[in-house]
């Protein structure tokens, strides 16, 4: 989660906005804003929205393991497994069909 941390605060300073602006749009202490980037504290789906949404950015570009929160691509995902188990002669119970 470090480089979560490292890589929020190089997109606000490229942004030009200041921990307070941050904070302040987040509704928290500056401190608890500078927390956030120093990795003292873990970042959570809501804060990671929080700050992607101030930043104008997807969250995937501050951690790159979060590139599917927040999606709907479930269904995707379950047709994958569907083929994956099919080519791999795996049973399909007939109410996952």
């Amino acid at each position: 989660m470090k480089i979560c941390g490292q890589n929020i605060r190089k997109i606000r300073r490229n942004k030009d906005f200041t921990q307070e602006y941050m904070a302040f749009e987040m509704g928290i202490s500056q401190k608890a804003y500078s927390d956030i980037e120093n990795s003292k504290v873990k970042i959570n789906l809501e804060i990671l929205t929080k700050i992607s949404t101030i930043l104008d950015i997807k969250p995937s570009d501050i951690c790159s393991i979060s590139h599917k929160c927040g999606s709907n691509d479930y269904q995707e995902r379950y047709n994958d497994l569907l083929e994956y188990m099919k080519q791999n002669n795996i049973s399909v119970p007939e109410k996952f069909k």
